[in-house]
Formats: structure tokens, C-alpha cells, sequence
């Protein structure tokens, strides 16, 4: 697949409409640039904000808060203190 851009007064470049739809490329994408020889190399950086993978597995029980947890190491550890373990 070939794209043509021109770089701007500004230095800036835009990557033609084609490519960007065939690498999935979005505004905020990041991509490493290098040279090898007379070519520029532009790979993207596959990083995405945590909020995306909200839901991304399955839940089968909410998640308790902090004072639920703590509320729960105590007993534990008071459980395990009367039974001598501890």
C-alpha cells in the first residue's frame, strides 16, 4: 500500500487516509520514527488507556471496596489468632 504526504510549513505530515484506516490509527496514536538509510520507518506504538479495557473480562461478583477488605483481613487474622495460628 502506498500514501503520499507533504511535509507542511510547520514540519508537520498527515498519514493518508488509507493507511491510517489499514493500521486502525487514531487521533493520540503514537508512533516510533526511525531512519535506515534514506527511509523513514514509522511503527506504532500499540498503547491504550486503561479505560478501554474496562469490562474486557468478565465479572462475576462486584469487587469489594477497601473498608469491606479490611473489614475482612481483620477477621481473618482475629480467626486466626483464636485458633492459634497466628
Amino acid at each position: 500500500m502506498l500514501g503520499l504526504a507533504t511535509i507542511t510549513s510547520k514540519n508537520q505530515i498527515t498519514i493518508p487516509k488509507e493507511i491510517r484506516e489499514a493500521l486502525n490509527l487514531r487521533p493520540k496514536d503514537r508512533l516510533l520514527m526511525t531512519v535506515q538509510g534514506d527511509r523513514i520507518i514509522m511503527i506504532p506504538i500499540r498503547v491504550r488507556p486503561i479505560s478501554e479495557l474496562f469490562g474486557a473480562l468478565p465479572v462475576d461478583e462486584p469487587t469489594p471496596d477497601i473498608h469491606t477488605i479490611r473489614k475482612m483481613y481483620h477477621e481473618e487474622l482475629a480467626r486466626r489468632i483464636a485458633e492459634g495460628e497466628e
